[in-house]
């Protein structure tokens, strides 16, 4: 399905990328004031767009919101755009470089004026950047709306949404191109790489290394689950003979990571994000604060003192953290006694029903602790919107932190009572496979099938209204219905849930697998199904969401570092408990415990040495760098030719020269 052009009030015709909505009831003079400023010229601080609101849908009734608007811009305008947001592109040596409107003609896929030289989520993603850019002038409030006051300088997008005036912006689907992907993505079952290119030029870089490193982790999974299967059916009767599995464990956990940092840069680097510099970072649509002038911009905006923030980190998120952690705890207890009672129960008078109610206590506890996960992510995201964090980067943090300690807490604490208090090898396997089993079946349904199946209702009754104004000869739906049915989707909230249930599948295969060598193979399969599932409903639940240019997968890194170091020391515990390893300090249980911490500490020193010495970036691509900038180094200089008086002139350059408030910022 291909989108017709629109036509701007002024006459110009746009392929329209970006829909915004807003409320029902926003004031007339504040949608003729968002317009002009859209579409004003840049040196008037507009932002030089092309926008049109939506004709009524199908059935123009009052429930349907009319004020839906569609935003497109010209091609020389996305290609400043494109200068503007220091978008790299392929340059005809085959290097990654920074595009610059006048070097045009020397990047690879520049043809005529470049109408295909941008994909459509780079086009989408400048236009993002534009409106986010939008600066109140000597505007106090948005008219007629006087409760949303405007500061000079304060972004006009960001208060908008914090006001409720702006419900949502997104991207539009390209109807051919996403059948295209879908088609070579999950449509068909095949033993083959996952189209990242595709994914990365139709999603965007964040979008693309997620999926990279979902593919990543299940081919590293290979070995492991390839010697798991023979460990497992040979030795499954004898629990305690897990010592070189454990020392396999305890290499590959490491290795791994150190492996992902390098296939993540080349990946980085041949989408050109590795180097990109890191955009100045605006306020969050919703901080607030005391009116005051921003030290490094010089803008007037609300400002925050970090010490009322972090009281209530300290006094309020911290221990209601602690709280989260005890009631888990006590959770845990529950089910540790519902274990007792079915072994006693299975144990009087052992049969096959009594057989099957072991593992009933497991899955219980499996459901309960998915449930509890789930209420806690949203008070810890009600915590960390009351904290009030400044910035985004921030507010993720510290939401990924809460939300890590308590879903580690939640879903090994039992594990490690198992393994190192209880010490029973054989509950351990049990409860470790009943645990990855359940949740896996329940992430499926909770990711997959149950939006999709919400989505499909939510579409019925538009759908019944397009097949009465659309006949069958008719392959194109209007752009109305698009829209309004793309706006009634559910929005894409990121990889934070995709990359927490990694986190969790790797924390119990790196902790426990050595018990239970077939962790790896449900894994696997897992991972597998994953890959299906996540593309299905990005295409087809979800609202198309905006690029993310990013390099790497951020702090999940960090956070799957930690869990390897965990790994390490849980390993070497089990292999210090092993009754093989116990035979040859029988005389002397302080000296096992003695030769344990000083292995892993031996290990944990390797470990980080390993990370050391492997570098994060392959040699050729550090090359490739450094010739770049030695290039733009000896450009600059070039451009500084001799003056009088044997000074320089200073290089022509559109952009303005800094003020010395932001030299002295730029210093600090």
């Amino acid at each position: 399905m291909e989108r017709g052009p629109s036509v701007d009030s002024r006459g110009s015709r746009f392929t329209p990328l970006v829909v915004l909505e807003l409320a029902s009831d926003t004031r007339e003079e504040a949608i003729t004031w968002l317009l002009s400023r859209i579409r004003d010229q840049q040196q008037n601080g507009g932002a030089e767009l092309l926008v049109e609101q939506l004709g009524p849908g199908v059935e123009s009734q009052e429930k349907e919101n009319p004020n839906i608007f569609v935003v497109g811009a010209t091609w020389q305008r996305l290609l400043s755009g494109a200068e503007d947001v220091g978008l790299f592109k392929e340059f005809n040596d085959g290097s990654m470089r920074g595009f610059t409107c006048a070097n045009r003609h020397n990047f690879k896929d520049f043809k005529g004026d470049g109408d295909s030289f941008l994909s459509m989520a780079e086009c989408q993603y400048i236009i993002k950047h534009e409106l986010d850019t939008l600066r109140a002038k000597d505007e106090t409030h948005v008219p007629g709306h006087t409760e949303a006051k405007l500061y000079p300088g304060k972004s006009i997008i960001r208060r908008l949404q914090s006001k409720g005036i702006l419900i949502q912006v997104f991207p539009l689907h390209e109807k051919e191109e996403l059948k295209r992907l879908s088609f070579s993505w999950y449509k068909k079952v095949k033993l083959s790489f996952q189209p990242l290119d595709d994914i990365r030029h139709y999603y965007g870089e964040g979008q693309a290394l997620y999926f990279g490193f979902l593919e990543y982790f299940t081919f590293a999974l290979m070995p492991m689950a390839l010697i798991g299967v023979p460990y497992y059916l040979f030795d499954w009767e004898d629990y305690d003979k897990y010592v070189l599995f454990a020392a396999f464990n305890l290499v590959w956990c490491t290795v791994i990571l150190e492996v992902w940092k390098r296939c993540s840069a080349s990946l980085a680097y041949h989408w050109g994000t590795l180097s990109r510099k890191k955009a100045f970072e605006e306020p969050r649509p919703g901080f607030h604060g005391v009116l005051g002038f921003n030290p490094v911009t010089g803008r007037e905006e609300p400002l925050y003192p970090n010490t009322k923030r972090q009281l209530r980190v300290y006094l309020v998120s911290l221990p209601f953290v602690l709280l989260c952690l005890y009631l888990s705890l006590y959770v845990m207890m529950i089910y540790f006694v519902m274990e007792g009672w079915a072994m006693s129960v299975h144990d009087e008078d052992p049969t096959f029903w009594t057989g099957i109610l072991l593992y009933v206590p497991s899955i219980i506890y499996a459901v309960v602790i998915e449930i509890m996960n789930l209420i806690y992510r949203y008070a810890a995201e009600f915590l960390t919107e009351w904290e009030n964090h400044r910035l985004e980067s921030s507010h993720q943090n510290h939401l990924v932190l809460k939300v890590l300690v308590f879903n580690f807490f939640n879903c090994f604490a039992s594990l490690f009572y198992i393994a190192f208090v209880m010490q029973d090898m054989m509950l351990l396997r049990q409860s470790l496979a009943t645990l990855l089993i359940t949740s896996q079946i329940l992430n499926h349904f909770m990711e997959a099938f149950l939006p999709y199946w919400l989505q499909r209702r939510r579409n019925k009754k538009m759908m019944r209204k397009v097949q009465k104004r659309i006949t069958l000869e008719d392959k194109e739906f209007p752009l109305g219905v698009q829209v309004r049915l793309e706006a009634d989707m559910s929005t894409y909230l990121g990889t934070f849930d995709d990359y927490l249930e990694l986190f969790l599948l790797f924390g119990y295969v790196s902790l426990f697998s050595c018990v239970y060598p077939l962790a790896a193979v449900l894994v696997v399969l897992n991972n597998i199904t994953e890959v299906y599932s996540d593309a299905f409903k990005m295409c087809r639940v979800f609202k198309r969401p905006f690029c993310d240019p990013a390099a790497n997968i951020g702090v999940w890194q960090l956070a799957f570092e930690a869990m390897s170091v965990i790994a390490v020391v849980t390993n070497c515990s089990l292999i210090g408990m092993s009754p093989q390893v116990k035979a040859y300090f029988s005389e002397s249980e302080t000296q096992l415990i003695l030769w344990t911490v000083a292995i892993e500490h031996g290990l944990l020193a390797f470990k980080f040495i390993l990370s050391f010495l492997i570098p994060d970036v392959p040699k050729h691509i550090q090359i490739s760098l450094s010739r770049l900038e030695f290039e733009s180094l000896e450009a600059l200089k070039k451009k500084r030719q001799p003056h009088h008086g044997g000074k320089c002139s200073r290089p022509r350059s559109s952009v303005r020269p800094p003020c010395e408030e932001e030299r002295r910022s730029f210093r600090q």
